[in-house]
């Protein structure tokens, strides 16, 4: 069982992420609209205040591409609305190649955000502690520690980047549609291994360090998940005060 923790609790940060990321975006477009009254300079106001983060997430899939010797085509990292009503802040083609070199180009951003989010959050904020109170369930040590973290040198533009960064980073499923078969494979080549007597083995010398990997993971996921707690709740605020002094709202 101790080899399940990684994926236990990459899953259990994964999803309030998710959850958290969709309710911040949406209430973040929601007081652009109230304010501007105009989808297209919302829809600009959004894509500039998460300019850092779309291009740290292209840019990862083009060096990656580049790297791995795949045909890139155009990059763009202006807005544009999507057939299904979906915004899309920018994008890079590539050639479609082998699942391999496709699922490394997909998850690029991943590295490349989670690399900067882990030293930013750990080295720059100073956030690993709040994640420790978190797990511990010490929400007195977790607000203590959030009311000190303004007194950090350059706290805003470190929290700022860190925000864009870990709320971009997570691969679309355009990114990830090499990831399915490529499980497939691995799928298959674990079961194999079980079949063929190699299971022990997995377990004493592959099972530990992809355990350690998904604890890491997991780690990053909860880190980002306290930057958008910390933001989602006064936005919801403001959104709310808006729409009581304009009397418009917007389903956020």
């Amino acid at each position: 069982m101790t080899h399940l923790t990684g994926l236990v609790w990459l899953l259990l940060m994964l999803v309030p992420l998710l959850f958290l990321q969709r309710a911040l975006h949406r209430e973040i477009q929601a007081v652009f609209l109230i304010l501007t009254r105009h989808p297209g300079v919302t829809m600009a106001l959004f894509s500039l205040l998460f300019f850092p983060g779309v291009f740290l997430h292209e840019f990862s899939h083009f060096l990656m591409a580049r790297l791995l010797g795949v045909r890139t085509g155009r990059f763009s990292l202006l807005p544009r609305s999507m057939p299904d009503g979906r915004l899309q802040l920018g994008y890079v083609e590539t050639a479609q190649t082998d699942i391999i070199r496709d699922s490394l180009i997909g998850a690029a951003p991943l590295i490349a955000g989670g690399l900067f989010v882990a030293y930013a959050a750990i080295h720059q904020l100073n956030l690993l502690p709040l994640w420790g109170f978190v797990r511990l369930r010490q929400f007195d040590l977790f607000w203590a520690g959030f009311l000190a973290l303004p007194a950090i040198p350059d706290f805003p533009l470190w929290f700022y980047m860190t925000f864009a960064v870990s709320s971009t980073m997570l691969p679309s499923a355009s990114d990830r549609h090499a990831w399915l078969p490529l499980g497939g494979v691995v799928t298959f080549l674990v079961g194999l291994g079980l079949l063929t007597g190699a299971g022990p083995w997995m377990l004493e010398n592959l099972a530990p360090p992809f355990n350690t990997f998904l604890r890491s993971v997991a780690t990053l996921f909860g880190l980002s998940a306290i930057v958008h707690l910390v933001l989602v709740l006064p936005l919801m605020l403001i959104h709310r005060l808006l729409t009581r002094v304009t009397g418009v709202d917007i389903a956020a």
